[in-house]
């Protein structure tokens, strides 16, 4: 069995998409170890989470520095440090640059609260509600430039129900991230995504190519 591919997680708050994946990574045979969580906010609960697990946890604060590009620096040595092989953004609240994406390029994945190229940005479940759509989710990508945008490694859709709000919308939302965000982590450690430009394609067990991996949540 080869060795376990070795992430880095960066968030900005209380780190449930981390929880997800520190317990997947836990479980036996998972291809995949947490080598370090850096967090851009000090004392969120995420990293609380990540320590409880007994993983290397920093806090590097983008407040203390002049501009993105050194902030970035930082964040990459670190995680660079620690061995990272891939970065997961598990609400991590910033923007980055080029440079930063440049350097991870098809090694840094998130998780966006939508599908994906419906809804980017931000108040994704209120305006999917406005919206009137019938299916809400999740979508796992690849981080290019432009924002909410690359190569979709995985997608969990859920219903949106008549009496949905806001908050009742985003609670099942999330439960589907915590499903899909590990179960991609999973298919990249096993060397099972392809990209090829703008798309990303998932190679079954079977090893014959599948279009992208769509994972329905009820």
């Amino acid at each position: 069995m080869s060795d376990p591919l070795k992430v880095g997680v960066v968030i900005s708050g209380r780190g449930s998409n981390l929880q997800a994946l520190l317990d997947a990574c836990n479980a036996a045979g998972f291809p995949a170890d947490i080598v370090l969580v850096i967090s851009n906010n000090p004392d969120v609960e995420g990293l609380r989470r990540a320590e409880r697990a007994g993983v290397a946890t920093e806090t590097i604060n983008h407040r203390d520095f002049d501009d993105r590009q050194s902030f970035e620096r930082a964040l990459t040595a670190s995680m660079e440090r620690a061995g990272a092989e891939i970065i997961c953004h598990a609400g991590f609240m910033r923007i980055v640059t080029a440079e930063y994406l440049a350097h991870w390029h098809d090694r840094l994945i998130n998780i966006h609260p939508s599908l994906l190229p419906a809804f980017p940005g931000l108040d994704t479940h209120q305006r999917a509600l406005d919206a009137g759509v019938k299916l809400h989710g999740c979508t796992v990508h690849y981080v290019r430039e432009e924002v909410d945008v690359g190569p979709i490694i995985g997608q969990a859709a859920v219903p949106v129900l008549d009496d949905d709000s806001e908050e009742s919308l985003a609670a099942r939302v999330l439960g589907a991230e915590h499903q899909l965000y590990p179960l991609c982590l999973k298919l990249v450690a096993e060397g099972r995504v392809k990209v090829e430009g703008d798309t990303a394609t998932i190679k079954s067990a079977e090893g014959a190519d599948s279009q992208i991996l769509l994972s329905p949540a009820h």
